[in-house]
């Protein structure tokens, strides 16, 4: 039966592994910290993007062509950086 099959690779994916888990406890939690400190920055980084659209938003009405200038290479970065992410 394939579910007597499985229980068996379980098994013995666990007795290879055997008692010491501590390395591999251990890498978990490294990654789990690498996790939130990445969920921090992702915060950070919006919380910015948030600010800096506040402030470009009202600028891009004015008629001031150096303001339009700015906006352009604002979104360019914005869209170029989405774009790089994997």
């Amino acid at each position: 039966m394939a579910l007597n099959r499985v229980k068996q690779q379980v098994r013995n994916a666990v007795d290879r592994v055997g008692t010491d888990d501590s390395e591999l406890r251990a890498r978990v939690e490294e990654l789990e910290a690498e996790v939130q400190e990445c969920r921090e920055l992702n915060l950070r980084i919006s919380e910015l993007t948030d600010v800096v659209v506040e402030l470009l938003v009202p600028l891009a009405d004015s008629d001031d062509p150096r303001v339009a200038e700015i906006v352009r290479r604002y979104r360019l970065g914005v869209t170029s950086a989405v774009d790089d992410q994997p």
